[in-house]
C-alpha cells in the first residue's frame, strides 16, 4: 500500500487551525479601530469583486460549453476552431489578455460600432460611441470570461466525453433526439465529472478577479491600494485583504468538498 495514500478517516487538523487563525484574526479586528477602519473601507469593494467573479464566470461558463460543444462536432472546421480558441486563449497570460481588452479590443470594438451605425447616426437616432463610455469594468469582465472560458471549455468536453458511450447508443436506439440525450443522459453524468474541476476554476476566479485593480476597478485590492498608499499602513491592510479573500476561497472550498460528498452519495448504488 502506497506511503502517500491519504487515509479517508484523517481528521482535518489544518483545518482547526485556519479556523482558529481565522478566530483571533476575527477578534484583533473587532478589538482594534485601524482594522475596523480598514475592514468597513474594503467591504466597499467587496461587492465588485463578487459581481465581477459571478458575472463573469457564468458568462465564461456558456461560452466554455459552446466552445466544448463545437468541439465535439461533427464537422472538422468547427472542432479546428474549437481547438484554435482553447489553445490561443489559454497561451496567454490572463494579466495581458485584461489589457490587450482594456486598450486594444475595447477601442476597435467602438470604431466597428459607430461604423455600422453610421446610418442611424445620421439620422440622428444613434449618438457615436465613445470609447470612455466602454466601462472599464464591462472590459474586466469581458477579459475575464474570454480567458476562463478556454479552461472551462476543456473541463466540459473532457466530462462530457467520458460518459459511456453505450449509454448514448441505448437512448438513440429510443428514439431520443440529440438534445434529449444530451440534457437527459450526458449532462447529468458528465457534471458528476466536471464539479470537481469546475468548481476550482470558481475559486481561482475569485482570486484572479483581484487583477481589475490594475484598471482602477474599485474592487476589494484597488480599494485596499488607495487606501495604503493614503495612510501608509501597508501591513495592517494587505492583512485584511488576505483575510477577505482566504475567507471566500477556504469558504468555498469546503462548500464544494461538501457538495462532492452528497452527490457520491446520492449516485453511489
Amino acid at each position: 500500500m502506497s506511503q502517500y495514500r491519504v487515509k479517508k478517516d484523517d481528521f482535518p487538523w489544518w483545518l482547526v487551525a485556519a479556523v482558529a487563525i481565522g478566530v483571533v484574526s476575527a477578534v484583533t479586528i473587532a478589538a482594534s479601530d485601524v482594522y475596523g477602519q480598514i475592514l468597513s473601507t474594503l467591504v466597499k469593494g467587496l461587492w465588485v469583486t463578487l459581481l465581477v467573479t459571478i458575472v463573469a464566470f457564468a458568462m465564461a461558463s456558456a461560452l466554455g460549453l459552446l466552445i466544448a460543444l463545437l468541439g465535439l462536432s461533427n464537422s472538422k472546421l468547427l472542432r479546428q476552431v474549437s481547438r484554435f480558441y482553447v489553445e490561443i486563449i489559454r497561451g496567454l497570460p490572463i494579466l495581458v489578455l485584461l489589457f490587450w481588452i482594456a486598450f486594444v479590443g475595447a477601442p476597435a470594438f467602438v470604431v466597428a460600432w459607430n461604423w455600422v451605425t453610421l446610418p442611424l447616426q445620421s439620422a440622428g437616432l444613434v449618438e457615436p460611441m465613445q470609447v470612455r463610455d466602454f466601462s472599464l469594468l464591462w472590459r474586466a469582465i469581458i477579459a475575464l470570461t474570454i480567458a476562463y472560458s478556454s479552461f472551462i471549455a476543456e473541463i466540459f468536453r473532457a466530462g462530457i466525453q467520458a460518459v459511456d458511450v453505450g449509454q448514448i447508443e441505448a437512448a438513440k436506439a429510443l428514439g431520443l433526439s440529440r438534445t434529449q440525450r444530451f440534457r437527459l443522459i450526458v449532462w447529468p453524468q458528465a457534471f458528476r465529472t466536471i464539479l470537481p474541476p469546475y468548481g476550482n476554476d470558481f475559486i481561482a476566479m475569485v482570486k484572479d478577479s483581484s487583477l481589475v485593480s490594475v484598471l482602477g476597478v474599485a474592487d476589494i485590492t484597488q480599494m485596499a491600494k488607495v487606501y495604503a498608499s493614503g495612510s501608509f499602513r501597508f501591513f495592517e491592510t494587505y492583512s485584511i485583504v488576505a483575510y477577505v479573500y482566504l475567507l471566500l476561497t477556504v469558504g468555498l472550498s469546503l462548500s464544494l468538498r461538501a457538495l462532492e460528498r452528497r452527490m457520491r452519495r446520492d449516485f453511489t448504488p
